[in-house]
């Protein structure tokens, strides 16, 4: 059942509203989780498991950039469970999902045999940090089929139910530390395994849920995918290819900052940063979050012919956004005594450099989202590549000065002048270029007014 089709600021609503909801349970009980981790494995645990635990966020692109193509082609079917497209189209997804989580869980195997592991992440990792490693990625890759629920939610509007699911992490972990604690058989570096356990266990939940609400199309993909000869898939790199340069490219730049920090600074720089990423982390997931509640409303849009334009929405949500890192930055310091037991301590640099970090991806989102289709996708993909280079090297040179601040610098300036500006530009452009091309196919209908946005035809919610 696709959710009700409403407009952007309703999707966003509902979806940071219940954002913030499991992020407050999910915050309180990190909160706990973390001061349980540092009082009684010490700094080092801590650091190792805010290093491992971070691994994903390298592999995005793990999909090959196969879920932006079910996110549109559900979001965009008027009837999702009976579009033989979307049939064919999970069908694809699962076969690529099988074959890459596949080679990850054997890529991170061969790692973990040759002792590549602990090379990799560096000298931020435990005796044995190598093993908990591979350990944890052949989970995530085994996992990794069943993330096709999470795609298949967006695309039908229910993104509030995935998000939803994510509730179930926080206790998870909490509970498996805890019994960590008080069977007393590890020095901590198990603690890692257990969020990638969380993860998976909400990847089964969201594949029940999506299996349910599109019935049939989920189960009929399963049983199509082995019969590659006859049942033949449909053409997704259109999608799929722009995104997966992107999905490769951008954790490079941008989830880079804890393996850096593990080479060329101190244990106590990455337990900075560890902590600092999970307090303005909090504010990034539920920005994250709306935005991608916009993929659906601008697919829709697409396929309507309705020209919406997401520079009022960006406004919105770096607004929002700093305002929500305020406050933050107002209980900081009472947060940080708390959950180190005042064994870290948050500089006046990383802060300020995470709350600039926030505005800059807050007015990114909705652009981003607004660019989702093949056109828009190829060409976010060259400012992304330059991108790269440009946030490893400000982020390398800028560590010795700053410390823990100096990849967030890095990243910030990377991202404003690689992704917000360039994302401006070429949605001016096209919201210009679809509403001369929305007059020329209806010469009666003139462009409606809009004070907000004078040179472009509204498209009410």
């Amino acid at each position: 059942m696709r959710g009700p089709n409403r407009g952007p600021w309703a999707a966003i609503g509902g979806t940071a509203s219940v954002k913030i909801v499991v992020l407050g349970l999910s915050g309180l009980l990190g909160i706990v989780t973390s001061r349980l981790i540092i009082t009684n494995f010490g700094e080092a645990a801590y650091a190792q498991y805010g290093l491992i635990s971070a691994l994903p966020n390298l592999l995005p692109f793990a999909d090959l950039g196969i879920g932006a193509a079910v996110v549109n082609a559900i979001a965009g079917s008027s009837n999702p469970h009976t579009d033989g497209e979307v049939r064919r189209t999970l069908t694809s997804a699962l076969r690529i999902l099988v074959v890459s989580g596949s080679l990850i869980a054997l890529v991170s195997l061969v790692l973990g045999l040759t002792r590549s592991w602990e090379w990799i992440l560096g000298s931020g990792v435990l005796p044995g940090g190598g093993w908990i490693a591979m350990i944890c990625l052949m989970i995530f890759g085994i996992a990794l089929p069943l993330t096709i629920g999470q795609r298949t939610l967006v695309g039908l509007g229910r993104n509030p139910a995935q998000i939803a699911t994510q509730a179930t992490v926080a206790p998870f972990i909490m509970v498996a530390v805890g019994l960590t604690i008080l069977t007393r058989r590890s020095d901590g570096s198990i603690l890692p395994v257990y969020s990638y356990l969380a993860a998976a266990l909400v990847s089964v939940l969201c594949f029940f849920i999506a299996n349910r609400l599109l019935s049939p199309q989920i189960k009929a993909a399963f049983r199509d995918a082995p019969r590659l000869r006859t049942v033949p898939g449909v053409r997704v790199m259109h999608v799929a290819g722009p995104m997966l340069i992107q999905m490769i490219a951008l954790p490079v730049a941008m989830q880079t900052d804890r393996l850096l920090l593990s080479h060329l600074a101190e244990t106590t720089d990455l337990a900075q940063y560890n902590l600092g990423y999970q307090f303005f982390g909090i504010v990034l997931q539920t920005i994250s979050a709306a935005g991608v509640a916009l993929w659906p409303v601008f697919a829709r849009d697409r396929s309507t012919g309705t020209v919406r334009s997401p520079f009022a929405m960006a406004w919105v949500f770096t607004g929002a956004a700093l305002g929500v890192a305020g406050l933050l930055c107002a209980v900081l310091p009472w947060l940080t005594r708390f959950v180190s037991d005042d064994q870290i301590a948050l500089t006046p640099a990383l802060i300020v450099a995470f709350v600039v970090f926030v505005a800059v991806q807050s007015a990114k989102y909705p652009l981003g989202m607004y660019m989702t289709d093949a056109r828009g996708l190829r060409f976010q993909v060259p400012p992304i590549l330059v991108l790269v280079p440009l946030n490893l090297g400000l982020s390398w040179w800028l560590i010795g000065p700053f410390g823990a601040a100096g990849p967030v610098m890095g990243s910030t300036v990377a991202v404003f002048f690689c992704q917000v500006l360039p994302n401006i530009w070429y949605v001016r452009r096209d919201l210009a270029r679809r509403r001369t091309a929305a007059e020329a196919q209806e010469p009666s209908h003139g462009s409606q007014p809009d004070d907000a946005l004078p040179d472009l035809r509204r498209s009410e919610d």
